[in-house]
């Protein structure tokens, strides 16, 4: 498999790595830490089997389901709650001891007691949310620990089926020396710097170099020009090494009356823990988040 210093030293090994390590975190096991990927929390509590969901009304029916049992509907079943409001571009969080205000980029200005920021890791990282006060220095040092790292899904639909069906055959896996694709059927996966490569480039040029790998994996089979072709880009956080408890409970505390949740905010199981916090203290009044030591 290689040194430890040097990565995989045969596209055979390659694959292996990459399928056990990028295709989970989006970034090699020379950056990934330890303490994120080994166990991989969702499969040491629930099992190692991987369940896809097909159904066809999609994961926004997840969605509605959860917001239906507290947003009001009209008699057709949509949304018709006042408090939901979608397509707002959030610009400026100005927030006091005593509430908090959020203007938006159509120059809506919204009052309230407590803020829970959602934003990616990425947004909160750059300057597209101003935050009035400036975060404190320590919150600013951990939002920067950690890596927000690139995953790219490309979907591409043939005019008819060229690749084996059958048990133990659900994945093609393309043993390349280059840290790239992982092919799944018509799925194909890229990450890190792949990723950042092909966004710049022409979607032909994409296709061009799916459709080489695939007559290269079948050159007995007539792979056929695909009719369409898309991205759909998925990006999460990734735990570099380094990188301990400490700074994971400074990236999701609070700033006075700011919040913060999203999948960055929680190792296992993403935002349940953050909303508790902010019912802590706005129901409980227990405001105080406790970050423990970084040596303790």
């Amino acid at each position: 498999m290689g040194s430890l210093l040097n990565g995989p030293s045969s596209p055979v090994d390659m694959v292996v790595d990459y399928y056990l390590y990028d295709y989970e975190y989006a970034e090699p096991p020379r950056v990934t830490s330890l303490q994120n990927a080994v166990p991989q929390r969702t499969f040491s509590d629930f099992g190692e089997d991987v369940y896809f969901a097909a159904d066809q009304r999609g994961y926004e029916s997840v969605v509605h389901y959860l917001a239906g049992q507290y947003l009001n509907t009209d008699d057709s079943g949509n949304d018709a709650d006042p408090r939901l409001q979608l397509n707002k571009v959030v610009r400026e969080i100005s927030y006091t001891s005593s509430g908090v205000t959020v203007k938006t980029e159509d120059g809506s200005v919204y009052k309230t007691d407590y803020v829970m920021v959602s934003a990616s890791l990425g947004v909160v990282q750059s300057d597209l949310i101003q935050f009035k006060p400036q975060l404190p220095n320590w919150k600013i040092l951990a939002i920067y620990e950690f890596d927000m790292a690139v995953y790219i899904k490309i979907f591409v639909k043939f005019p008819k089926r060229f690749w084996p069906q059958g048990e133990g055959r659900e994945f093609f896996l393309y043993a390349s020396i280059r840290r790239n694709m992982a092919d799944s059927k018509v799925l194909v996966t890229v990450t890190d710097k792949e990723s950042r490569r092909i966004e710049q480039q022409s979607d032909n040029q994409t296709k061009a170099e799916i459709m080489e790998v695939l007559r290269n994996m079948f050159p007995d089979q007539d792979v056929l020009t695909p009719l369409t072709f898309s991205f759909y880009k998925g990006t999460f956080s990734n735990w570099p090494i380094g990188v301990k408890r400490y700074e994971y409970d400074q990236l999701r505390a609070p700033v006075g009356r700011v919040y913060f949740t999203g999948e960055h905010t929680n190792e296992y199981y993403n935002s349940i823990d953050s909303a508790e916090i902010l019912i802590d203290c706005a129901q409980n009044k227990i405001c105080k988040y406790h970050v423990q030591g970084k040596y303790d």
